[in-house]
Order: structure tokens, then sequence, then C-alpha cells
């Protein structure tokens, strides 16, 4: 049963997550090529299968062929009922007006960069989607272009990928880097052959992108934890730095009113750069901090004894040492809870989240990385 302290925690969180989402803001693809090329596929095996699962999206011209579909900090604009190469200008028409719309909106409402997609076993590349390309880049758009379900064997493409790599690049096409990246987006057993390319690819949309969208890619795509990471460290040596500065505060998640906004903020931060829904982000906050919520100050006390300065004292003020330590370590038993959630961890039968798992996942961690600051002090 929830109660008083738990209503006020999934507030206060929700709030710190909606706050740190909106700043974060959303990364727009467009992605464009013939039917059956593979866009989706490839989509969903970089940033999840959440944009699969929104339906067809939003229009967002009036003639209703562009679509945005929206999931987090991802939005990704798709067209339905024109081809590309056949109906370039209509196509192109809606662009110039969807983009001439968004001119003057926020940079999280912008188009960032376009994927154009070829795939590798058509063996083929008309002069109208060269000329398609072109438009886009006249436009504006960063265009990646993508030659999708490429085979290759160890380290070689298919020849057949090679030569249609080498007769687009012959177009000097007003591609980003000027280069053509091979993909493979899902591996297939039967034949042996592995998926390759993501990461490259994700790399180029990161170069091409605007910098202000960095953190919304980050939070949106699901293969490189390595950037997500980093950004959720910056965000723990933020609040350790503040806590510090803080100086002698109540011991977190009691009736603290310093350490608490400082500690949500950092953990919502974190939740939205691992793509952690604002439910299962409460969920999973809930299960990891019900120690220090629930159990009172005699396991605040027990887990006191892993920060230095702090001895067995458990009064109600820490000082500047204890502070930071505390929230460096709890920043980080954080990310680790986080992380696993992202890499499909720490569920219950059914799909649900375990909140035992998750709150055994974080106090090892927090003990863990409290003694080892300890040990660094």
């Amino acid at each position: 049963m929830a109660t008083p302290a738990d209503d006020w925690f999934r507030q206060a969180f929700g709030k710190a997550w909606k706050d740190k989402a909106d700043e974060v803001g959303r990364f727009n693809l467009a992605i464009f090529g013939k039917t059956g090329v593979g866009k989706s596929t490839l989509v969903n095996a970089i940033f999840g299968t959440e944009i699969a699962q929104t339906g067809i999206g939003e229009p967002v011209t009036r003639q209703a062929h562009l679509y945005l579909h929206q999931s987090g900090t991802l939005g990704v604009l798709d067209t339905r009922g024109l081809e590309v190469g056949t109906d370039n200008d209509a196509l192109l028409a809606e662009l110039r007006d969807y983009l001439h719309g968004m001119r003057r909106k926020p940079l999280s409402e912008q188009l960032h960069v376009a994927w154009y997609c070829v795939r590798a076993g058509d063996r083929r590349f008309e002069t109208t989607e060269a000329e398609f390309v072109r438009a886009l880049a006249e436009l504006g758009i960063p265009v990646i272009l993508v030659l999708t379900q490429v085979p290759r064997s160890g380290q070689q493409v298919h020849p057949d990928a090679e030569a249609l790599a080498a007769r687009i690049a012959d177009l000097r096409l007003p591609i980003a880097d000027g280069l053509i990246h091979y993909t493979m987006a899902l591996a297939d057993e039967f034949t042996g052959q592995s998926a390759y390319g993501l990461r490259e690819l994700l790399d180029a949309t990161f170069r091409g992108a605007p910098a202000g969208v960095a953190h919304a890619i980050t939070a949106a795509q699901r293969i490189d934890f390595d950037r997500k990471r980093e950004r959720a460290e910056a965000a723990i040596k933020v609040a350790t730095g503040a806590a510090t500065t803080a100086g002698a505060s109540p011991i977190p998640f009691s009736d603290a009113a310093i350490l608490v906004p400082l500690q949500l903020t950092m953990m919502a931060s974190i939740a939205v750069t691992y793509g952690i829904s604002l439910e299962r982000s409460t969920a999973a906050s809930l299960a990891a901090t019900a120690a220090a919520t629930t159990a009172g100050r005699s396991l605040v006390g027990n887990l006191i004894k892993f920060i230095p300065g702090a001895g067995t004292a458990v009064a109600g003020t820490i000082n500047a040492t204890i502070a930071g330590t505390f929230t460096y370590a709890m920043g980080h038993a954080w990310l680790r809870v986080c992380e696993r959630i992202a890499r499909g961890e720490l569920r219950a039968v059914g799909g649900a989240l375990d909140s035992d798992s998750i709150r055994r996942v974080f106090m090892d961690e927090f003990k863990s990385q409290a003694a080892r600051r300890k040990l660094s002090s």
C-alpha cells in the first residue's frame, strides 16, 4: 500500500522527470527511401521498437503524406502514400511546407537529419533518387546515405554492394561526410549473418545533427551505452558538487530540504538519458530508495558507515564530505539500475519490474561506490 511519503516522492520525481525531458527535448529524424528497403527495421535496431508501436503517427502537412511518429526523445518523419522517385515533386512540396512552418519553432520541433536508404539487393540507384537527395540537401537537411541489408563475410561486404556504392559515389551527391554507410540491421542465425554498421550510422547521425540535440539522440538510441554512461556521470558530477557545496544538510530521503531536490534532479536526468519512461523510472526509483524512505534512520546508519567522516553518527545533519559522497554513491547506484533496465534486465515474470532485484542492485552498488570513494579520499 502506498504511503504519504511514496505519494510525495512519486509526484516530486514525476515533476523532475518531466522537467528534464523538456530540457533534453527531441531529436527528429526524417527517413526516406523506396518501399521495402528496411527503413523501420533500421530505426528499430538503433532506437528501439517504441516508434513502431505508435502506429501511423501524426500528419504534419495539409496533404497528409508526411507523418511524424513521436516517442519520448525521438521523432521520426516518414511518408505514406507517395513513393520517392515517382512522386518527388509532391513529396518535396510537402516537405518545403513542413520546413517553412517549423522554421521559427524551438530546436526540438525542427527536422535535424535525414537518412536516405537504398537496399543493396536492388543493385540500382535511380536518377530520380539522386535528384531527391540533392533536393533534400538544398532544403538544408543533412543527408546520410545508407545501404541496407548488405551481406558480408568477415569484414568483406558483398561485391555487388561495393559496386552499387561506387556508382553512387561517382554521382558526388551532397551527403554527410561524403560517406555511404553499409548496414545490416538484424542478425540472421540461419545464415550466420551478424548485424553491423549501426554504431557507425549512429556516429554519423551525431555528427550531422545540431549540437543542441546531442542529449536527445543519446537518450533515444539503444546501442551506445558508453554515451549514455558519460551523460549520466556528468549529471552525477554536477549533483555531487552541488551537494558538497551545500554543506551540512539533513540525511537524504528523510526530511532534507536541500539534498533531496538535487538528488531527484540527478536521478531524473539519468532516467531520461537511459530512455526509461516516467512510469517505469518512478516505479524503479521508489524501489531503489525504499531502504532510505521506509526503513528509517537505523538503515541509514548502516549505510553511513561506508562514508568517510561519518563514523556511526545518524544525527539530523551531515557534513559536506558526507553529503557529496552520499549523493555520488546514490547517483552511481541509480545509474547501474537504469542501465540494467535499459538493457532489458531486472524484469519479473510478465515483464514488470522486479522491485526486489532493483533494491538489491541499488544497495549493492551504493555500498561499493561509497566504499570506493572512502578509499580514494
